[in-house]
């Protein structure tokens, strides 16, 4: 069951990363070192009790040439509009500071559960320190320990008794993607571009995310729906200009989509942000098209598109598998490409192969290039097997998978790629002893 989402606020002394760390511990594939994708993360996913929700930890807001408290309301100002339960961290060893009082008035104002909890508690006689957090105006503190992981689990409870279910949206035969990338690189004129130069708008389906509209039309033949964020970049000018935080408003498209598209604004090539937003989508399993937006009009600067490409695989190197187009939402130009492009990679993100020709696919990749050494053993895959799509999943049964060497393992995918048409989707290969 997937439920809403929660933001960890609270002042830099909170300890609110730590906290984060060890909600997202709860999930392994969260927190292991995925290659290429951006680990200074602000967002992710929670398991608790067979349970799901979204985790934001607001801790990482740097905003330039303003005052400290502006920082803060910033972090507030997120965690009100986006989340559905907040919690409030505050240091136990300092006790009530003016940033608490701060954050309590702002969050007197807003309408959502608010869950205090006083952080760094070591040892029982720290239990005192947090009877004066009771005039911040929120019950009961709960004692935790984000470094030790005292009442986390108590936390959880909590969390998980106060947070809504999310409601389950289904699309059909439609196929569902989303514009993602930074502010102001032409999703809105590229959603309107798509729609514009469809015969028929269907409908508009609300969505499950405050604000955003699921946009469902036909082209020659196929239904798509378009999941539109515009209305979240609307909301809360106060941290417009928070360029990190546009992962943040992409995340639900994200998760709701299958196709996601992220746009890269030749003039500025590629961002920080880009990286979280399209690494949010890489962790999710999504199938990924690159576009370059502005192209038409030289922004690319002194490069060719063969040298921006380049660089675009430099920058993503565990995305070599997302096809690449150079494209113009304002004119209309390389726009046509667009939609045969997403309606083949959900295509791939569904393929399967059938077994005696992924075993074939497989035995003739070991008569080729036999396994290396590796782990003080040597790789044999018995038997392969596709167990799943979205993103297709295969299980290669072997003799010990600990001898599985990395590049052997890309070895592998690339030559599944070669024999069939998985553009735009990730491939999951996954060992298991053949007993």
């Amino acid at each position: 069951m997937e439920l809403g989402t929660v933001a960890l606020v609270g002042s830099p002394s909170a300890g609110k990363s730590t906290v984060f760390n060890r909600f997202v511990g709860e999930r392994k594939s969260i927190v292991e070192e995925t290659p290429g994708i951006t680990r200074d993360r602000l967002y992710g996913k929670a398991t608790w009790l067979t349970k799901e929700f979204t985790i934001i930890d607001t801790g990482g807001i740097q905003v330039q040439n303003v005052p400290f408290q502006q920082e803060i309301r910033t972090q507030v100002e997120i965690a009100i509009d986006e989340a559905d339960v907040i919690v409030f961290l505050v240091d136990s060893k300092l006790g009530v500071t003016s940033n608490d009082r701060f954050i309590a008035k702002l969050l007197h104002k807003c309408s959502k559960k608010v869950i205090l909890a006083a952080n760094k508690i070591d040892s029982i006689q720290e239990y005192a320190n947090t009877s004066e957090f009771f005039k911040l105006g929120f019950g009961e503190p709960m004692v935790v320990s984000g470094a030790h992981g005292i009442g986390i689990g108590d936390l959880l409870d909590e969390i998980v008794k106060n947070l809504p279910e999310k409601e389950t949206v289904t699309y059909g035969e439609a196929i569902p993607f989303a514009l993602i990338g930074r502010p102001n690189v032409g999703k809105s004129s590229l959603t309107n571009r798509l729609l514009g130069n469809t015969r028929t708008i269907v409908s508009d389906i609300a969505g499950t995310t405050r604000d955003s509209i699921d946009s469902k039309f036909e082209k020659d033949g196929q239904t798509y729906v378009v999941i539109d964020t515009a209305g979240l970049v609307k909301r809360g000018k106060i941290y417009e200009a928070v360029d990190k935080y546009a992962a943040l408003r992409a995340m639900s498209a994200i998760e709701k989509s299958e196709v996601c598209l992220l746009l890269i604004d030749a003039s500025l090539g590629i961002l920080e942000q880009d990286k979280h937003v399209v690494g949010y989508a890489m962790e999710r399993n999504k199938a990924i098209i690159i576009l370059v937006n502005k192209w038409d009009l030289g922004k690319g600067g002194e490069l060719s598109k063969n040298e921006f490409t380049e660089k675009i695989r430099k920058e993503f190197k565990f995305l070599d598998y997302a096809p690449i187009f150079y494209i113009s939402a304002a004119t209309g130009e390389g726009c046509q490409q667009i939609l045969p492009a997403i309606k083949a990679a959900h295509e791939a993100y569904h393929r399967r192969i059938p077994t005696p020709i992924l075993n074939r696919i497989v035995a003739d990749a070991q008569d080729m290039n036999p396994t290396p050494n590796f782990n003080h053993g040597r790789l044999k895959i018995i038997f392969a097997n596709q167990v799943n799509v979205m993103p297709p999943t295969f299980v290669f049964f072997c003799n010990d998978p600990e001898t599985a060497h990395f590049s052997y393992t890309r070895y592998l995918e690339n030559r599944i790629r070669e024999s069939f048409d998985f553009s735009g989707t990730p491939i999951q290969i996954v060992y298991r002893v053949r007993k």
